[in-house]
């Protein structure tokens, strides 16, 4: 798997330098790699892929660890 942005990401403030363009790409990395991961392991994947776009994003506006924030995982 060739993921050159996601092995550039060390920290959640990494994700704040990217262009829109590269958080878009990275997103699709990450999703190719959950798909290649669970695909081996099994597991659910939907609530995964969905989740994304909302994590990458959640890192990109607070500034984490170290905002308090709560995130439901289930209902």
């Amino acid at each position: 798997m060739n993921s050159p942005l996601l092995e550039k990401i060390s920290q959640p403030s990494d994700l704040k330098k990217l262009s829109s363009q590269q958080t878009v790409q990275l997103c699709a990395e990450i999703r190719e790699f959950l798909l290649d991961n669970v695909s081996k392991t099994g597991g659910h994947l939907a609530s995964n892929l969905g989740a994304v776009e909302l994590t990458v994003a959640l890192h990109r506006v607070l500034t984490t660890p170290t905002a308090i924030s709560a995130i439901p995982t289930s209902c």
